[in-house]
């Protein structure tokens, strides 16, 4: 499940190592004088959180949802559909590096799999070969790396433009960032070019399941929030024998309705 600035989350694989830190930082000050005896326990700093909340929805109405609308708008279904394939085959060389840390060896060999057939066959990515080759998606981050090996989910922390998040997944960022193979595109105005156009893809896709979220929920902050900690503390299960086991379609969105 997501809400209107999820999207962003998703890109917060490229915040810096000075930028995530400074922002983990800054929201445990602002939230330190809103712990108290009746904090939710996962949530110690809402009113911080709340806040931001506020702010990141008001960056999304004054700008991304209209722009991701004339997108959709303008942009041709076919060619939408190879953008958000391109991104994604770029996630899944980070999730091989991910899946192999984690000991995961099924999951880490379709990723370099998935990769290396669509980045062969399907044009750089932009043709999801491997799906139609039956390669399943094992997508991890370094996040979920850390839950592997242990390190618990922390309190949840909204940040500025990235959205939902939690402390470790905040200290992860900079990990991510390095494996997001945008990072090392030059020039600088295209690498800032792709890193626009991955934002306006990811929040075209989330159009529907915004306006749902925003019709269903009495209070889309607590509904978003409970939501999105149980998507990544679901996301490494324990089964009855002690192993570790991912589920792959977590907070996986419907597919978008043809036009």
């Amino acid at each position: 499940m997501t809400t209107t600035m999820n999207p962003l989350f998703s890109l917060s694989r490229a915040t810096s190592l000075r930028g995530s830190a400074g922002v983990l930082a800054a929201a445990c000050l602002l939230a330190g004088c809103a712990t108290g005896p009746d904090a939710n326990p996962r949530d110690p700093f809402e009113p911080y959180n709340r806040g931001m909340t506020r702010f990141n929805d008001k960056v999304d109405d004054v700008l991304l949802r209209p722009v991701a609308t004339a997108y959709t708008e303008v942009t041709p279904r076919l060619v939408r559909t190879g953008v958000s394939n391109f991104f994604a085959n770029l996630g899944d060389l980070w999730s091989f590096v991910n899946n192999a840390l984690q000991l995961q060896g099924e999951g880490a060999l379709n990723s370099i799999a998935r990769f290396s057939a669509n980045t062969v066959f399907g044009l750089g990515g932009v043709l999801d070969i491997a799906t139609e080759m039956g390669i399943d998606r094992s997508k991890q981050d370094f996040g979920l790396t850390l839950g592997r090996w242990g390190v618990p989910t922390g309190p949840y922390l909204v940040l500025p433009l990235l959205g939902p998040s939690t402390v470790r997944d905040t200290i992860a960022l900079p990990v991510d960032a390095k494996g997001n193979l945008i990072t090392y595109v030059d020039p600088v105005s295209d690498r800032n070019a792709l890193y626009a156009l991955r934002v306006v893809d990811t929040r075209a896709n989330l159009l529907r399941a915004s306006s749902v979220l925003s019709a269903a929920a009495l209070d889309r902050y607590s509904f978003t929030r409970d939501a999105y900690l149980q998507v990544r503390s679901q996301a490494v299960q324990t089964d009855r024998r002690g192993e570790e086991r991912y589920d792959e379609d977590a907070g996986k969105l419907p597919p978008e309705p043809a036009r």
